[in-house]
């Protein structure tokens, strides 16, 4: 079992009556998991240096009757084939598609990859995802 350490904290009245709300909002069961959960995200970001191991998702959506773009963005994940992981394809509707990429390798290299296929002609909404790959998580 890990051990737990004990610290105070000193915070204006406002500022907490906010985080209680905002916690009761996110279903937390108290302070000290959601302080946590936010020391975690904070070293999970930190993590996204350009040589951090990572993990990340791209999520894309876009029309699969746009001439060419299948084939254009299955050729950029080949061109990182070394950080693709997998790759998830759903028919949202008659048009448009769904496509969740799952990546792990350096920061860098998944925001490149990233910014390719969000950025490509014809995406109509494309978001990344990242992650650190476990030893930032504690």
């Amino acid at each position: 079992m890990v051990e737990l350490k004990r610290f105070g904290v000193s915070i204006e009245e406002d500022l907490l009556d906010k985080f209680d709300r905002l916690i009761k909002k996110h279903g937390y069961e108290n302070r000290c998991e959601a302080l946590r959960d936010l020391m975690r995200e904070a070293l999970v970001e930190e993590a996204w240096d350009g040589n951090a191991e990572t993990v990340g998702t791209v999520t894309l959506v876009y029309d699969h009757h746009d001439p060419g773009l299948e084939g254009r963005l299955t050729d950029v994940q080949h061109d990182y084939h070394e950080v693709v992981v997998s790759g998830m394809h759903s028919h949202l509707n008659h048009r448009d598609c769904l496509e969740v990429v799952i990546l792990r390798g350096r920061a860098k290299v998944i925001k490149e990859l990233a910014n390719k296929l969000i950025s490509a002609k014809g995406v109509k909404h494309g978001q990344l995802v990242m992650s650190a790959a476990g030893k930032a998580l504690g």
